[in-house]
Parts: C-alpha cells; structure tokens; sequence
C-alpha cells in the first residue's frame, strides 16, 4: 500500500480544513445554542439553521458527497483516497453533515447505489445525494440480541402486491429528524427457510407509511442528539408496495455485509479525528496548567500519557487505511477481516484517549464546556454500533483459525 496520498487528495484536504477552520469549528457553538433555543421552546427535532446553511456553502464549492467510491454519483474518491477526508470531518460532532457525508445516510445511500432499482434509485437515492431529505436504518430490535442479524424477529409478510410489516425497532437514529422521509426497514420474510441467512429481507419504508409510529427517542448518555435523534420505532400492519423491496426476498442478510462494511469503516475514520482533536486539547491544556509547582505537562503521567495517544492514534490509523485499501482491491467481503480489527481498535483507541484528555482537564471535562464528554459519549457508543466488540473479535478469531485448520502444528 502507497502511504503517500494523490495530489488530488491532498489538494481536497486542504479545502476541506480551510472550510473547518473558517465555517464549520465557529459553527459549533452556534449550532450548541441554536439547539438551546430549540428545546426551551419545545421544538428541539427541527434542523438547526446553522447547519443548512454549511450544507450549501459546501455544496457551492465541490465539497459533497465525498464518499461512494466506485459509483457515478459520488466524488470518485476510493475509499483509501476518503480516508483522511472522512478523518478531517470526524474532529467535529457536526463536521460531516455539512458535506452530506453523515451516518446513516452514507451507509444507506451506498446500499441504494448497489442494490436499489433505477425506479428506487430516482424515488429515495437522488434526493439523498442532493441533501433534501434525510434517512433512518431499522434493524436493531429491542427483544432480541441484534448483533446477530439471523435473530431479528420482524416480519415481512407478503400479501398481493405489497407487503405487510410488523415488529419494534430501537436505536433508529436519525428517525426522529423530519427531514428523515425513508426507513430501510429489515425482517424476515421466510422465517421457515432452511438457510438461516437467507430468511430476512430488506425493504423501503416511507416513514410516513400509515402503522409506523415513533414510539420515543432514546438518550445516549443523557444527550439526545437533537435534531438526529435514536429512536424507538413500531411497525403495525404496515403495508409498502413489493416493488419497494430490495434486491429480492431472502436477500436482507447479504444486504446488511454489504451495507455494514463501508459504514464501520466511516465511523473509523472518524473516531480517529474525534482522538486527534482530542490529543491537541490535552495538550494544549497540559500546558496552561500548573499543579504542584509546575505545568501538567512536566509531570510524568501526563507525558506518558500524550506519547501512548500518539502512539495509538497512529497504529489505528494505519489499521484504518490498511482496511480501505484491501476494501479497494479485493472487495468488502474479502476484507471482513480488517475491517472488523478496526471496528475493535478504534473506538477503544479514541475512548482512550479522549479519557486522558479529560483527566488533564479536571472537572471541567464531564461538564460541555470543552466537548470531551460528548466525544467520550459518541466514541463508547460506538462500541456497540455496527456490532459490538466481542462479535468482531469472535469473526477475527474464526478467520485466523480458520487458516491453521487441516494443518498440524510441527512445533
């Protein structure tokens, strides 16, 4: 693998930190009171101005829809190429929607762009890429473990022309957002079939379908993540069109590693940004303070600490565009293996860092004064998304065995 990035990369990453520097970082606390405002007056799920106006001054100079490699309606980045884009975003909590290269929607429009229909493709994908509209992912179930997508209980029952949807869905995110018009709904539409991973399908759901219902949204470590938002979702004889089914019956769990692997890596990317930040604070911060007789950064600890975050951040890194470049060149599916090592090192990585960063900056870090708390809040989370930890490590293991089997050990 070439570390060395394209000029073409690096004349968009240049852009892309002159449009942080000067919009998106000021924005911050803008968008922080303008979502106050919001909530005081009882209307905290409507967008926040500051963050429609990003939207279309990154429109107005070419910085949209970085994502989507191998695909006409992207920027024609590989994933490699994105990596240190999607970085650069990450050191922000609104650095990516500016740039229509937000979660969920990333994840949904790359399982549009390969697994939708032309018609479904004009319907949901276009309006998608343009950022009129917004999405929501429904496959996480309260009642069962939805790590393992073979357990998911919904049902998707076909009946004439259409089919008929029922269950409950949690952690939804983005559902609560009105500008969220489409759900990709999951289910099992052949509950009975022999091959378990071909009892689940994927369909559209417009989210105004008569039988969907909010039911509530969901804190994430007291924070409601306004106007975003996770919500919990329930579905009662919900009748779609069949047309609006994906790929085909029994398709949904071919679906989900298709859809899963881009969006893993995404937030990867993005952790590492969100630790980057993180190290620059704490080291800023060891610097203006003193305790003791002398600065934070002259105890030892800390600068223990500091050279281990480097260290980290680093190794991570290199995970990270190691698992793009494979992505690349030998498929998604080829490299389930890396691209579950990430999911594993970076959320560790960056709940690691982001804590020592909070530790150098006292009390004042569980408060939202300095953004660390959030950042901590995100980067645990993480750990779940897209599948916990234990589940990519048992993955990993079962493809390192995998190669030893057949092969007595000489040793």
């Amino acid at each position: 693998m070439n570390f060395q990035h394209s000029d073409k990369v690096k004349s968009l990453q240049q852009r892309l930190n002159a449009f942080m520097d000067e919009y998106v970082y000021p924005a911050e606390a803008v968008f922080e009171a303008q979502m106050d405002a919001a909530r005081e007056s009882g209307n905290r799920w409507q967008p926040a101005p500051v963050i429609e106006e990003l939207k279309q001054k990154a429109k107005a100079v070419g910085l949209w829809n970085l994502f989507l490699p191998e695909s006409k309606y992207g920027a024609g980045l590989t994933n490699l190429e994105y990596a240190p884009l999607c970085e650069i975003m990450g050191r922000s909590h609104i650095g990516a929607e500016p740039f229509n290269c937000s979660a969920p929607d990333t994840g949904n429009m790359e399982t549009l762009v390969r697994y939708a229909t032309p018609e479904q493709q004009q319907q949901w994908l276009l309006p998608l890429l343009d950022g009129s509209i917004r999405s929501a992912f429904a496959m996480t179930e309260p009642e069962v473990a939805s790590s393992d997508a073979t357990n998911i209980e919904a049902r998707i029952e076909r009946d004439g022309d259409d089919y008929i949807l029922n269950g409950r869905k949690w952690w939804t995110s983005g559902a609560n957002d009105p500008r969220c018009k489409v759900l990709i709904f999951m289910g099992k539409s052949s509950p009975d079939h022999t091959n378990r991973h071909q009892q689940q399908s994927m369909i559209l759901v417009p989210i105004d379908t008569p039988g969907v219902k909010v039911l509530r949204h969901l804190p994430v470590f007291g924070y409601d993540d306004a106007p975003h938002g996770h919500a919990e979702i329930s579905f009662e004889n919900v009748r779609v069109p069949a047309s609006n089914m994906l790929l085909g019956e029994g398709r949904g769990f071919e679906i989900a590693q298709g859809r899963l692997g881009p969006g893993r890596i995404h937030h990867c990317m993005r952790l590492i940004g969100r630790a980057e930040r993180a190290l620059e604070a704490m080291c800023r911060r060891s610097l203006e303070r003193v305790a003791f007789g002398k600065s934070i950064a002259d105890q030892g600890v800390t600068r223990e600490r500091i050279a281990n975050a480097r260290i980290m951040i680093d190794q991570t890194r290199f995970l990270v565009l190691n698992a793009a470049y494979k992505m690349d060149t030998v498929g998604n599916k080829d490299a389930r293996q890396e691209i579950a090592m990430i999911k594993v090192a970076a959320p560790s990585m960056a709940c690691q860092v982001i804590d020592w960063a909070m530790q150098v900056h006292g009390g004042g870090a569980v408060s939202d004064d300095f953004g660390l708390a959030r950042a901590y809040a995100s980067s645990r989370t993480l750990r779940f998304a897209d599948g916990p930890d234990e589940v990519h490590r048992n993955a990993i293991a079962k493809m390192e065995l995998g190669r030893h089997l057949g092969h007595s050990s000489s040793n």
